[in-house]
């Protein structure tokens, strides 16, 4: 049975985080999922703004380039790598922003913190260096989904991530960086101001009529959570992709039309 379409209208933008919202952490998007957001397309805007480079972004929405005409935008890095209709607008590199010396006095410290910490097991990458932030992984990004799944239960219990960041905090207090957690085995340091806020100053200037967000972690300390409380966008939480779907189908697909103000 077809579902009861309501009348499109692409001056709505439906914009969503990638890892836990539009996928699980790191994996290829469902096909069935897929399908149903290119069948949304056809009735409002959608978009993606995820705290991974592009690469990681296309693997999981995509292949190659196949992404940036798949959605209206894609704002990778928190924003700072920007695509409108399939032509990138621009790039921001974390360097220009912090300089030379803050950037190897944070990434001297992670080291070292990194080298006391015992874990049941260390891979590699434990510093990846992207155009607008560090992400750091105490486990290193490089373990395999098993050993993901393994520190991120452990990092339930014992607060890694949580204590690492507190110690961040305490010796950059003052330098303008921004933790956030993300995903299962990492978080992000960036410049204040460098969240994922930073994709609405491209969006303000297009004019649409409203901007809805559906990301997992919104809670405060979580890499959706700025953009998730910004008066510019209209927030939803999910709690997995199959859950943003129903979401959206309640919204866009399902009488009442919820986005038209009717009762």
């Amino acid at each position: 049975m077809e579902e009861n379409c309501l009348p499109a209208n692409r001056n709505i933008l439906c914009l969503f985080d990638v890892d836990g919202t539009l996928t699980p952490p790191r994996e290829k998007i469902d096909p069935q999922l897929d399908a149903f957001f290119q069948s949304l397309r056809r009735k409002v805007k959608i978009g993606v703004v995820g705290g991974s480079d592009y690469s990681k972004i296309a693997e999981q929405l995509g292949e190659g380039d196949e992404v940036i005409h798949k959605f209206d935008y894609v704002f990778a890095e928190n924003g700072t790598v920007q695509y409108k209709d399939g032509k990138l607008l621009s790039k921001q590199a974390i360097q220009n922003q912090l300089g030379e010396e803050l950037l190897q006095d944070l990434i001297n410290f992670c080291l070292r913190y990194m080298g006391l910490l015992k874990l049941p097991k260390k891979r590699g990458t434990f510093i990846e260096f992207r155009n607008g932030m560090l992400n750091i992984s105490p486990i290193g990004r490089s373990c395999t989904l098993a050993e993901r799944i393994e520190f991120s239960e452990i990092d339930k219990r014992e607060k890694i991530r949580e204590k690492f960041v507190a110690a961040l905090q305490e010796e950059f207090a003052g330098k303008g960086l921004r933790f956030t957690r993300g995903g299962l085995i990492s978080f992000d340091v960036f410049p204040e101001g460098w969240d994922k806020r930073l994709c609405l100053e491209v969006l303000q200037g297009d004019g649409l009529e409203a901007i809805y967000f559906f990301g997992n972690e919104t809670s405060r300390g979580g890499n959706d959570y700025e953009i998730f409380n910004d008066p510019r966008t209209i927030g939803f939480t999910v709690y997995s992709p199959s859950d943003t779907a129903r979401q959206c189908r309640d919204l866009f697909f399902s009488p009442p039309p919820k986005y038209c103000g009717q009762a």
